[in-house]
C-alpha cells in the first residue's frame, strides 16, 4: 500500500489511500515505500480508494494525528468535558494532556486537541482529494462519478461541521485550492451547508454498504448544522421530512429500536439497525489483526474488566443522578443533584425511582453487567473516580472473542470490539426535532415535540429492555429475561398531554432528555455550547453567548469535585471555552513570508 501527500492547512502531510472496498486499517499504517502519481489513481479504482480513505477516519482513526486522541465518539471533548464523566484512571495516567482537558486548564500545545485537529482537516483534505480526481479518471462512468462526488461532499461537510463545533472559525479548503495558507476569520456554516445540500440532491436514498452516506443523512447533518445556527424554521421542515420518509442507507424506515441497548451492541444483527441514521463502521476477527476494531474507545473499558483497559472513562456522580425520576416518572431537573442523596453512593443513598436507561449507561455497584455479574471493585481503578464503570459499547463476557479481537500484541493487548460508533441516531433526529418545533417562529408544534419526546421515553419504559437481577443476558436481542427482578425501582413516564404548552418547561424537559439518552456519547459538550448561543457566533473575533454553558459545566465542578479530587481547580470560563483553541503548532505553521501569523487564535488563550 502506497501513500501520498496531500496538504491539511499549511504543511504538507501523508495520507493513506485504499484501492479497494477491502481495505484494512492496519494499510494506513505501513511506512509509504513512495508516492503515488495522478496518474496512478486517475481511474475508477483509486477514486473509489481515496473515497475509502475519507470514510476510514470517521472512527478517528488511522492518518495524521489519529487514535484515542482523536476518536470518532467524542468521549474526551464532549462527553468529559461536560460532565457526563470523569476523566478516570489514576491522576498521573494521562495527567499531563488528558486531565487538563477537561477540567479547561489545558495550554495551546496540548496532544489531545491538536490530534482531534490535525485528523479533522485529514479527512478534509482525503474528501477534497476525491473531488480533484474524479475529473481524470475517465472509466468512471456519469452516474458512479455523480455518487461519489456527493459522497465526498458530504464527508467534508461532516468533517468541517466537527471542526467548527470543535474550534470555531477554522480555515476553509475545497477541491480547488491551490495556496493553504488561509485565514481562519470567516464564517463556513455556509460552506457546510453547501456540501450538505448537494450531498442530499445527488445521493442516493439507499446504498450498496450500509456505512456509506445517503440522501437522508445528509438530510439529517444539514439539519443539525442548522440547529447549530439557531436556523429552527429550516430545521423543522427538513426533521418533517425525517420524520415522515427517512430510511437508512439499507433502506430501513427511521424507527428507534425497541430495546435501548441495541444501539451499543456489537452484534452484528444488531448494528446499522433501523436507528442508525450514519456511523463509523467496525469490525474484528476479520483478518486484519484487530487494526478494524474501535481503537479510539480502547482507554475506556473498566479498569481490569471487559477489555483488559484502562479505566479512563467513568461515569460521574452528577450523570449518574440525572436518572432520578419522581413519583410520577418524570426527572427532577432542579434538585437531582442533592448532597447525601447520591445514587448508589454515600451513607445515605438514594432510595427513590431512576429512569431505566441508568442501568444501560452506567455500571453501578450490585447491578448486573451485561453478563459479567455485578461490576467488580476493582473496576474503579482510583477511589477519586466514584463508582460508576463506563457500559455503553462494552461487550459481553459471552461476545469475548467474537466481538472482541484477542490477537496478541496489538493495541496493547485490549480487547478492541466491533462496535459502530453512533455518530447520529434516529432518538437524536426526534429529540431535534422536538427542539425546532418549539424554538421555530413559523410551523412549530408544541404538541408535535411532546410526541417526539414521548416517544423517545416510551422506549426507555419498555420492561423488555431493563436490567433484571436473577436473570439470564442473552447478547443476541441485548435483554434479560424478565422473569428475574428489576435492578432498581424503575420509573419513567411519558409527560402528560398539554405539558409542552409552556415554553420554558418544553425547552428545560427537551434539553434534559437530550442529556438522559444520549449520556456518554460524546454530545453533551456541544449541546450546551448551541443552547448558550455561543455557536452563532465568531469566537475569534468576540461573540459569546448568555452564559448557561458555563453556569452547567461549573455546576458539575462544584457538586462533583466532593466525589473527584482530579476537578481540583477546574473552571469553565464564559466567553472562551465554549470552544477549544487553536494548536499553536497550527499558528506557527501559518506564518507567511513576513514572519506574521495568518490564523487568528481564538479569544482567551
Amino acid at each position: 500500500m502506497k501513500k501520498v501527500h496531500l496538504k491539511v492547512i499549511v504543511p504538507l502531510v501523508l495520507v493513506a489511500l485504499c484501492l479497494a472496498y477491502s481495505c484494512k486499517k492496519n494499510l494506513l499504517d505501513q511506512t509509504p515505500p513512495g508516492q503515488l502519481t495522478p496518474s496512478q489513481v486517475s481511474n475508477a479504482a483509486g477514486v473509489n480508494g481515496i473515497l475509502i480513505g475519507a470514510y476510514s477516519l470517521l472512527d478517528g482513526v488511522g492518518g495524521i494525528g489519529g487514535g484515542s486522541n482523536a476518536s470518532g465518539s467524542n468521549w474526551m471533548f464532549g462527553s468529559i468535558a461536560a460532565g457526563d464523566a470523569y476523566k478516570g484512571s489514576q491522576p498521573s495516567d494521562g495527567g499531563q494532556d488528558a486531565l487538563p482537558v477537561g477540567n479547561f486548564t489545558a495550554n495551546t500545545s496540548n496532544s489531545y486537541v491538536r490530534d482531534r485537529y490535525t485528523l479533522l482537516f485529514d479527512g478534509v483534505a482525503r474528501a477534497n482529494d476525491v473531488l480533484r480526481t474524479i475529473p481524470l479518471a475517465k472509466d468512471l462512468v456519469a452516474a458512479d462519478a455523480k455518487i461519489i462526488t456527493a459522497e465526498a461532499k458530504f464527508l467534508r461537510g461532516f468533517y468541517y461541521l466537527e471542526l467548527r463545533k470543535m474550534y470555531g472559525q477554522v480555515p476553509y479548503a475545497d477541491e480547488t485550492t491551490t495556496d493553504y495558507n488561509l485565514p481562519n476569520t470567516a464564517e463556513i456554516f455556509p460552506k457546510i451547508e453547501a456540501d450538505f445540500k448537494a450531498a442530499m440532491a445527488d445521493l442516493p436514498a439507499t446504498q450498496p454498504q450500509a456505512g456509506r452516506a445517503n440522501s437522508w443523512a445528509a438530510m439529517a447533518y444539514l439539519a443539525k448544522t442548522y440547529m447549530f445556527e439557531h436556523k429552527y424554521n429550516d430545521a423543522l421542515d427538513l426533521f418533517h421530512q425525517l420524520i415522515s420518509s427517512g430510511v437508512t442507507a439499507r433502506g430501513q424506515k427511521y424507527a428507534l429500536t425497541p430495546i435501548f441497548q441495541q444501539n451499543f451492541s456489537p452484534e452484528a444483527s444488531q448494528k446499522n439497525s433501523a436507528e442508525s441514521v450514519f456511523a463509523a463502521q467496525n469490525s474484528v476477527n476479520d483478518g486484519s489483526n484487530g487494526q478494524n476494531g474501535n481503537a479510539g474507545d480502547d482507554l475506556n473499558f473498566p479498569y481490569g474488566g471487559p477489555g483488559g483497559c484502562c479505566g479512563w472513562f467513568n461515569p460521574s456522580q452528577s450523570i449518574g443522578n440525572s436518572f432520578k425520576t419522581d413519583d410520577n416518572g418524570l426527572p427532577l431537573f432542579d434538585s437531582f443533584d442533592v448532597v447525601g442523596k447520591d445514587v448508589s453512593n454515600g451513607a445515605t443513598p438514594w432510595t427513590g425511582n431512576v429512569d431505566p436507561r441508568l442501568d444501560i449507561t452506567v455500571g453501578r455497584p450490585n447491578v448486573p453487567y451485561l453478563d459479567w455479574g455485578n461490576p467488580a471493585p476493582g473496576w474503579i481503578r482510583d477511589p477519586t473516580n466514584g463508582v460508576f464503570s463506563p457500559r455503553k459499547n462494552v461487550y459481553s463476557q459471552s461476545e469475548k472473542g467474537s466481538n472482541s479481537d484477542n490477537t496478541p500484541g496489538v493495541w496493547n493487548n485490549v480487547q478492541l470490539t466491533s462496535n459502530n460508533i453512533n455518530l447520529m441516531r434516529y432518538a437524536d433526529i426526534l429529540l431535534m426535532a422536538a427542539e425546532a418545533e418549539i424554538e421555530a417562529t413559523v410551523g412549530g408544534s408544541p404538541a408535535a415535540a411532546l410526541a417526539d419526546v414521548n416517544l423517545v421515553r416510551a422506549r426507555a419504559a419498555n420492561p423488555a429492555g431493563w436490567v433484571y437481577k436473577n436473570s439470564t443476558y442473552a447478547p443476541g436481542s441485548s435483554t434479560y429475561a424478565v422473569n428475574g427482578t428489576p435492578a432498581d425501582k424503575y420509573k419513567v413516564s411519558p409527560y402528560p398531554a398539554g405539558a409542552f404548552a409552556d415554553k420554558t418547561y418544553a425547552r428545560k424537559a427537551i434539553r434534559f432528555e437530550r442529556k438522559l439518552e444520549l449520556a456518554m456519547e460524546g454530545m453533551r459538550f456541544f449541546d450546551l455550547q448551541r443552547w448558550d448561543g455561543a455557536s452563532t457566533g465568531l469566537p475569534n473575533g468576540s461573540a459569546t453567548g448568555d452564559g448557561s454553558m458555563a453556569a452547567e459545566i461549573n455546576a458539575f465542578f462544584a457538586y462533583d469535585v466532593r466525589i473527584n479530587s482530579q476537578l481540583s481547580g477546574a473552571k469553565f470560563t464564559k466567553g472562551v471555552n465554549e470552544y477549544y483553541f487553536i494548536p499553536q503548532s497550527q499558528i506557527d505553521l501559518s506564518k507567511s513570508l513576513a514572519g506574521k501569523a495568518i490564523l487568528v487564535q481564538n479569544k482567551g488563550y
